[in-house]
């Protein structure tokens, strides 16, 4: 069991009553001992809520100082975005709205932690309603687009909270959260449901809840990491965890939503970023973090793909010399098969004639 897992599993994941979204001291003063005695320096990585690790300049919380001001530009917001109170509203549950909030700051955190509160809700009933929320970390801000409000072929993170399954052959159960990471060079495929370019997801019912709804995104040594508190239970549950993602700093944060023929509220109450205090060898620190390319390490490359008009992370198609290997492996397999099958049969021909 890794070391993290250890600490999740007895109780680190937990969240402080009455501070939304913040990781909780734990469990009682033996076992943190005892933990602190087996995994040495892990327990560091962990977010503890404290004050000094909030980055506010890249935090969205009540009462949203500095959303759209430009005496204190943190924030910008665009298209269908209102701002209440008690909410930063993407879209209206009304047809065709795009809307997007971004912060102002570009992020030059090697690691990081997330913590949105959000709520997706509206009349729509059962596969009535769409079509969802996405969180990003990208080059580019403010770009509207055919994305869940924001642009394609985007470079960066993006986290999609998708209430809505447009491939009606789909196996997956939504709403459903899923992880992309691109260069740049890839297309997310709506009809789809963005399932080629997907690196892994996971079923998540957060729409319509009547209590409070949480997502984190941790990013820390090329690891990366979503969790949920949707059960109102105080606690993450874990969601994604991938390893080999390689993102750049000096990207912005920002939450998009958009809405079809179907529509829901889609609501930001909070974001908050953590910085997580992580230790990184000279050679990671002589790197220019700002020049990396986002990739992730188990996929190849999606110029490898030439066969794929789309351009994304699956193999191309079964057409020219692909069919022509096919065949011809499907051709030297029966002639193998023939030649074995004559040999043995021949072999047994003899044996009879000598009895």
């Amino acid at each position: 069991m890794a070391a993290e897992d250890w600490i999740w599993r007895w109780g680190w994941g937990r969240r402080c009553p009455g501070r939304p979204g913040l990781p909780g001291p734990g469990p009682g003063p033996t076992t943190p001992l005892l933990l602190l005695l087996l995994l040495g320096p892990v327990v560091a990585d962990i977010t503890d809520g404290n004050s000094e690790h909030l980055k506010r300049e890249h935090s969205l919380i009540k009462p949203y100082q500095g959303v759209g001001s430009s005496s204190m530009p943190l924030w910008d917001f665009q298209g269908s975005t209102i701002l209440t109170s008690q909410y930063v509203r993407l879209t209206p549950d009304e047809r065709s709205k795009e809307g997007s909030i971004w912060n102002h700051q570009p992020c030059f955190l090697k690691d990081w932690e997330m913590h949105v509160h959000f709520k997706v809700h509206g009349a729509g009933k059962k596969n009535l309603h769409g079509d969802g929320i996405a969180l990003w970390y990208t080059r580019d801000r403010l770009v509207p687009g055919p994305v869940f409000g924001s642009k394609d072929n985007f470079h960066g993170l993006a986290i999609f909270l998708d209430t809505y399954p447009n491939d009606e052959t789909t196996e997956r159960v939504f709403p459903y959260i899923s992880v992309m990471v691109n260069n740049g060079s890839l297309s997310y495929d709506h009809s789809k449901d963005g399932r080629w370019t997907e690196l892994a997801g996971c079923t998540a019912d957060f729409r319509n809840r009547d209590h409070d709804t949480f997502l984190a995104v941790r990013y820390s040594r090329g690891r990366l990491t979503v969790m949920t508190d949707l059960e109102d239970k105080n606690e993450w549950k874990n969601c994604i965890d991938i390893t080999g993602v390689r993102l750049p700093t000096g990207y912005y944060f920002g939450a998009s939503a958009g809405t079809g023929d179907l529509s829901d509220n889609h609501d930001i109450i909070s974001m908050k970023l953590f910085q997580l205090m992580v230790e990184h060898t000279p050679d990671e620190e002589n790197i220019d973090w700002t020049k990396i390319e986002p990739s992730v390490n188990f996929l190849k490359s999606p110029k490898d793909n030439v066969d794929d008009p789309t351009g994304n992370f699956r193999s191309g198609p079964l057409t020219g010399w692909r069919v022509f290997l096919l065949l011809l492996c499907a051709l030297l397999g029966i002639i193998v098969c023939a030649v074995v099958g004559a040999v043995v049969f021949q072999k047994r021909q003899e044996r009879n004639k000598r009895f």
